[in-house]
């Protein structure tokens, strides 16, 4: 009999401790603070932003040459993962409650881990960085985004906050590369335009990726913003780092065929 008690031991801890874990999750909501009309604005706004940039980035990527059409493909493929993901919300899909009783777009978290790893693609193209490199900066990005949606999603405070920490941790290796190591390959092809343009969108890119931890510290974290709020901040940085930064790319549509043939010579 004690060997059959010392078996059951187990699963009865285990019994606890989803019980524990149900009384923190927000199952028993009555009323769930949902986005409201400034919020739903900034996601039409987002929607049809990034919308029209997508349509603009496949116009150019039918007409352009192999060497620029990648920069287009990768703008395209940002921006349409995106307005995928802003027609969701838009429409009331992709979310759920989370502790606090407070609405949470996890759509935007899928969005991110497609979005940002080509971001980091397009940057590596234009600074002519190998793609072993190019890989592992993604591989950090895409570990900042599940460390901030098991952050968001998390009902034991400290496990947030270790969840936060994690994603910091993935994301200053991410910062680095782009104001450093890209940089310092970009400058190897002595091509000042395509120096320039790499400095301009990196710096985009990098300014405005550090204003998600900054929103995601208020919103996820805290609960101190509205979820209107934070819907309206999030839409400011993703079409500005992703619309925004499309459109700078394909400014520089002469400049990108230089380059590329440049960097071939420099292999």
């Amino acid at each position: 009999f004690s060997s059959k008690s010392h078996h059951t031991m187990p699963f009865t801890q285990l019994a606890g401790a989803t019980a524990a874990a149900k009384a923190l999750a927000p199952t028993a909501c009555t009323t769930i603070e949902e986005v409201g009309s400034t919020g739903v604005g900034a996601l039409t706004l987002g929607f049809l932003a990034l919308a029209v940039t997508t349509v603009v980035m496949v116009a150019k990527a039918a007409n352009a040459d192999a060497e620029r059409r990648k920069y287009y493909f990768c703008n395209t493929f940002i921006c349409g993962v995106a307005t995928f993901a802003y027609f969701a919300m838009l429409s009331g899909q992709g979310w759920t409650a989370i502790a606090g009783c407070r609405q949470f777009f996890y759509a935007r978290y899928i969005d991110w881990a497609i979005t940002t790893p080509l971001l980091i693609l397009d940057l590596g193209l234009v600074a002519g960085q190998d793609f072993v490199t190019i890989a592992a900066v993604c591989g950090a990005d895409i570990l900042m985004i599940v460390a901030g949606y098991m952050g968001a999603v998390s009902v034991v405070t400290t496990v947030k906050w270790f969840w936060f920490l994690f994603g910091m941790a993935m994301f200053l290796p991410v910062v680095y590369s782009l104001a450093r190591t890209f940089r310092e390959t970009v400058i190897t092809r002595k091509d000042p335009e395509m120096i320039e343009l790499y400095g301009k969108i990196a710096w985009l890119t990098i300014i405005m990726w550090c204003f998600y931890p900054m929103v995601w510290l208020f919103s996820e974290g805290f609960a101190s913003f509205s979820v209107s709020f934070e819907v309206c901040a999030y839409a400011v940085v993703d079409i500005l780092s992703k619309a925004v930064l499309g459109f700078m790319v394909m400014s520089a549509h002469d400049i990108l065929g230089e380059g590329g043939a440049q960097s071939r010579e420099y292999v």
